[in-house]
Formats: C-alpha cells, structure tokens, sequence
C-alpha cells in the first residue's frame, strides 16, 4: 500500500518572491507569466494535482 499525500499545498509557483514567505512547501519562481503557467502545468502533471490562480502571479498545486 502506498502513502499518498491529500488536501495539503504540494508547490507553489509565483513571480512575486515577496509575497510568498518559506514554510516547508517547495516554490518555483517563475520570470514571466508564461513561464508561471508552464512551470504550473507541469507540475500538475508531475505531482498528480491541480493548479489553483490566486490572481496575484501566483499559483498553487493542491490534491483533493
């Protein structure tokens, strides 16, 4: 039986490094709002998640 992780913030993906403060969740700083969305959609297929828009310029990959 595997572990699977649920309900928890798997990565957070943003072009705003002040707005997002470290706190064990792994982030990606992205240059560009194409890279944001890239780098956002990759990892949803890479961590079996979904993306969720903050609005903001930043993005977070949650399992539910």
């Amino acid at each position: 039986m595997g572990m699977t992780i649920e309900k928890y913030i798997l990565a957070i993906v943003t072009m705003n490094a002040d707005q997002v403060k470290s706190s064990g969740t792994p982030i990606f700083f992205a240059k560009s709002e194409e890279e944001l969305q890239r780098t956002a959609f990759l990892l949803e297929k890479i961590l079996d998640g979904i993306a969720h828009d903050l609005e903001n310029g930043t993005l977070i990959i949650v399992r539910h």
